[in-house]
Parts: C-alpha cells; sequence; structure tokens
C-alpha cells in the first residue's frame, strides 16, 4: 500500500517511522474493530476499505455518526490514544477494510516532531466535528424524508458511486427508525423519480 498516496501530507521520516512501527491489519465486513468502554492502544489509520463509526444504546439500537474511509484516521482512536481514555463509541468495518495500527506509545513523539502529523490530527478532529454538527442540524431541523435523502446522498458520496448496496434494514437502523417507515419513504422518493428500488440496492438518480 502506497502511503504517500494516501497521505501525501506526511514527509517521507515520518511515513518510514509510521511503517516501522505500526501493524497493518485487515478486518473482514461486519467485524467490530472499537467497542464502546474498550481502552484504545493504537490509533487507526485507514488505508482500504470503510468504517462505521456508531453509538449503540442497552436495547442494542444503533445511532450512525459517521464514516471513515481510506487516507482518514479514527479521530476518536488519536483521541482514547493520547489521552489513555475508553471509548465512547462503536466501529465496525462495513466491508473488507485494511488499517495501520499506531501504538499509543508514538503519539507524543509525533505530535511534538512533525508538524504534518500535529496538522493531520487536529484536521481530523475538525473534519469528524463537522459531519457531527451535519449529523445534529439532520436530526434537529429536517424531518425522516428529508433526513433519508441526506442519508443516501451522504453514503453516495462517500463511497464515490451513486449504487447504494444497503437493505432497507440497515438504513433503518442508521436513522435509528423502523423498516417500514424507511420502505414507505424509499418508495415515495421512487415514485418522484429520486431513486431506483431494486433488492437490497437502491440507485440515485440525480
Amino acid at each position: 500500500m502506497n502511503m504517500k498516496h494516501l497521505f501525501p501530507q506526511f514527509e517521507d521520516e515520518l511515513i518510514a517511522i509510521i511503517e516501522k512501527h505500526a501493524i497493518e491489519k485487515t478486518f473482514h465486513a461486519d467485524e467490530i474493530i472499537m467497542r464502546t468502554g474498550q481502552y484504545i492502544k493504537s490509533a487507526v489509520l485507514v488505508l482500504d476499505g470503510r468504517i462505521k463509526i456508531y453509538r449503540k444504546n442497552e436495547e442494542g439500537g444503533e445511532f450512525l455518526m459517521y464514516w471513515i474511509g481510506p487516507g482518514n484516521a479514527c479521530a476518536i482512536s488519536l483521541i482514547c490514544a493520547i489521552q489513555s481514555q475508553a471509548s465512547e463509541i462503536m466501529a465496525k468495518a462495513e466491508e473488507e477494510t485494511k488499517v495501520l495500527l499506531l501504538p499509543v506509545q508514538l503519539m507524543d513523539e509525533l505530535m511534538n516532531k512533525y508538524k504534518s502529523w500535529y496538522q493531520f490530527v487536529i484536521q481530523t478532529y475538525r473534519n469528524r466535528f463537522n459531519e457531527l454538527l451535519s449529523v445534529i442540524d439532520n436530526i434537529a431541523f429536517r424531518n425522516m424524508d428529508e433526513r433519508l435523502e441526506f442519508y443516501l446522498k451522504r453514503h453516495a458520496t462517500e463511497k464515490g458511486k451513486q449504487i447504494i448496496e444497503l437493505s432497507h434494514q440497515q438504513i433503518a437502523d442508521d436513522l435509528a427508525t423502523s423498516r417500514e417507515v424507511v420502505s414507505r419513504l424509499l418508495k415515495k422518493m421512487e415514485q418522484r423519480n429520486l431513486v431506483k428500488l431494486q433488492r437490497n440496492m437502491i440507485e440515485l438518480i440525480n
């Protein structure tokens, strides 16, 4: 995996240190990467695939926060690794996902020695914060049909394609609603020529 391609802002010396100390690991689809209450020993850099970051309640319900793709880091893992704190979120591979696990012991050294790493960490926090603001606005100020349309467009943008390979139940779980509500709203979107519906597949027309 060409790290310089995924993380072009990193200088060669920093990349060499990361490649020397980090552990490359592959997670299968639906495999849990991080659990609520787990103490984080490594920062997670994504090389390939996609990670879903979400909250889970005591009844098992899930609430989607955001996704992380190649060239990005898990902001929660960075915070927890630097401050030796337990995770307050869940992280799961949505597809086969390859990551680099960077030991917590390196965090202080990288933050102090490499400006590009410091800026990467700050930008990662900022990006995730902005995404969470969008999620909060979406919940507070939009109806469910608007939330669904926002979700589908966001998913398509993250994946870089107009085909969304998710079941209605998976979407309902992410939006903290019922499958029946999602199916009904998707049918209305299809009638408005916004989507084409197939089994476990949704195509955004526009």
